[in-house]
């Protein structure tokens, strides 16, 4: 028994080391993910992009700047003279919050009056907000502290835009509905070609006068089709369970899901083409699965990873398709505010399937 056992250990042993693509996914990829994780992953919120509305610009109220700064938590984006350009950094999500001081700041702590600011933040990320208001809280406590005079020489007034409840919902049920949109696609699609290679039909699809295109689109319109079918009936549950609205454009909304759906079969069709078994294929889109979630900015921020992963999250479209998902479901904005992660998601999926079309002809050759 024990030698039948040990020769059958040998021949699996050597079945699954023989491929140098399964020794990579089995012993590389996981040390390499875990390295990368360990340095990307983490729930603290830091160097949150802040507009600073400060219409007078005196000395105290760049003092105030200086105190919310200061920490480390918030950093200073962009300095305004009024608030007319608040909403739109908002909407276009190029900043988490924004610091107004009156116009009377400085006199008001000059009599010894109490100053009102106001901390505006970005709603949609319910988690990270609350922690912004709390920061803002501790910059305030800070600020009082180091000047003299009576205490509290001014207060926070906190207002939350587009999820005034903090409600989790409003981002974990779009988000959910993205992941498992990649899910579907990049699972389901990586087994459509390595699995005519394996029963040998993709020989006699080639023979006939079908072109590589047009087999790469045969084997990617199904799948779209079903992601779209799926995705309505995920919103369908959404808005009649959990009470989730889409403010935006429902037509807008389609577009870049599909364009969306379209990079992930591209990657999806570029793991098939590749990979010589349905196993391979399954190991190499889990691998891909897992980083592509945990980099996307579902759960962890991007802006708290280090710069040189932030760089790799460019080439994950559900990075993008989460910004473009709270854009159009939760703000309401349109395609001037969400311009650039649609360009960046439409240069994906273009890519993404070119690379599929071009490997897939190499392979046959």
């Amino acid at each position: 028994m024990i030698r039948r056992l040990k020769s059958m250990l040998v021949k699996e042993f050597l079945q699954m080391l023989r491929d140098p693509r399964m020794r990579a996914v089995v012993l590389v990829m996981p040390l390499v993910q875990l390295t990368v994780m360990a340095f990307a992953l983490t729930t603290d919120v830091a160097h949150i992009r802040t507009a600073v509305v400060d219409p007078e610009n005196t000395p105290e109220s760049r003092a105030l700047t200086v105190a919310f700064s200061a920490g480390g938590y918030f950093d200073v984006a962009v300095v305004l003279r009024s608030d007319k350009r608040v909403k739109g950094l908002l909407d276009a999500g190029r900043i988490r919050a924004a610091i107004r001081i009156p116009e009377n700041f400085a006199a008001d702590l000059r009599a010894g009056r109490l100053a009102r600011v106001q901390v505006i933040a970005d709603g949609t990320l319910n988690n990270d907000t609350a922690v912004i208001m709390n920061y803002a809280g501790q910059a305030a406590a800070r600020f009082n502290a180091d000047r003299p005079g009576p205490s509290p020489l001014f207060s926070v007034h906190s207002r939350v835009w587009f999820n005034p409840n903090l409600e989790s919902k409003y981002y974990f049920v779009p988000s959910l509905i993205a992941l498992m949109l990649m899910l579907i696609g990049l699972v389901l699609t990586s087994l459509a070609i390595v699995r005519e290679k394996e029963i040998g039909t993709i020989e006699q699809v080639m023979v006939t006068p079908i072109r590589r295109t047009e087999f790469i689109l045969g084997k990617t319109l199904p799948f779209l089709i079903t992601g779209f079918v799926t995705m309505i009936l995920m919103f369908a549950i959404a808005m009649a369970v959990f009470g989730i609205r889409i403010h935006g454009s429902l037509p807008l909304l389609a577009l870049t899901a599909g364009i969306y759906m379209l990079g992930n079969l591209g990657l999806a069709l570029l793991v098939s083409v590749t990979a010589r078994t349905q196993q391979q294929a399954l190991l190499t889109a889990f691998f891909i699965l897992v980083p592509a979630i945990l980099l996307s900015g579902f759960i962890f921020p991007i802006r708290n990873m280090p710069h040189g992963v932030q760089l790799a999250t460019v080439f994950n479209p559900m990075r993008w398709f989460l910004q473009i998902l709270q854009g159009i479901v939760v703000k309401g904005v349109g395609i001037e505010s969400l311009w650039k992660p649609i360009a960046a998601q439409t240069l994906l999926a273009a890519g993404f399937l070119t690379l599929a079309v071009v490997k897939f002809r190499k392979t046959l050759e």
